[in-house]
């Protein structure tokens, strides 16, 4: 018997098939971890019932108009802070030395980081699909339809999509999962909190009117709005679209030369 098989080595994996095979990895520690979906399923309820029955009274007279108005702002808020955690996993896996252990694999080098990325796909649905199914529950009717939901939720994983680029930025370069987080919602708490998510920008103060005015979350939540309620037209959506790209063109190439110089 030969020590060594005389059998021709299969060819190693292609760009697309190695950041699918990172991907399914990346669902496979929700599998084995299911505690990693608490945030992911207590951000979007905590958020969509506290809002609505804390402050619909008070903000729109009723509960029922305010939740029209709040749903698809918390479903960009739901969805957005989830991404925070692309960073924080990623900053986990460099810890624990998985990341050294994929750079010695004979794959192509960005498939670790794309292929966690699209496999963070499946925990952005399901926050979004949680604040859908439960305003569905609560009353909220979107007058867009089906067809409405749907381009809202794939307008917002695109826009989530991008900015989970600048959180694996961070996780690059920080030295802790903690950290990363910390200052992942030091971040967002502002940027998410001054924006229309909660209430009409007409209200505010004119210098805080002006900061929602020109966030690009502020033109994420109007696209969605509009959208959902079948009222959607080009601006808000380009701008949204244009923010992504943004994200995307000045955070992945970055990502990437970090984690290879790491």
């Amino acid at each position: 018997m030969t020590a060594i098989s005389a059998r021709q080595r299969p060819a190693p994996a292609g760009p697309a098939a190695a950041s699918l095979a990172f991907a399914w990895r990346s669902l496979l520690k929700i599998r084995h971890v299911p505690e990693q979906l608490g945030d992911v399923i207590g951000i979007p309820v905590l958020f969509t019932l506290l809002f609505t029955y804390l402050f619909g009274g008070a903000l729109a007279g009723s509960t029922h108009g305010y939740l029209q108005f709040l749903l698809p702002g918390t479903l960009t808020l739901a969805v957005v802070f989830v991404t925070v955690y692309s960073g924080v996993t990623l900053n986990a896996d460099l810890a624990t030395g998985a990341f050294d252990r994929f750079r010695s694999l004979p794959v192509w080098r960005p498939a670790p980081i794309l292929g966690a990325l699209i496999g963070d796909l499946g925990r952005y649905l399901l926050a979004g699909g949680l604040v859908i199914g439960l305003g569905l529950a609560m009353g909220y009717r979107p007058a867009g339809g089906a067809a409405g939901v749907i381009a809202a939720t794939a307008l917002v994983l695109l826009f989530a999509s991008a900015l989970s680029w600048a959180w694996i930025t961070l996780g690059l370069v920080l030295r802790s999962p903690s950290a990363v987080m910390s200052i992942g919602f030091v971040i967002l708490f502002p940027v998410t909190f001054m924006s229309n998510i909660f209430v009409d920008p007409a209200t505010m103060p004119g210098w805080l009117r002006g900061v929602s005015d020109v966030n690009p979350v502020s033109h994420l939540v109007t696209a969605t709005r509009t959208l959902m309620a079948g009222t959607a037209t080009a601006p808000p959506v380009l701008w949204a679209v244009a923010s992504a790209g943004v994200l995307t063109a000045v955070f992945a190439p970055l990502a990437v030369l970090l984690y290879q110089r790491k």
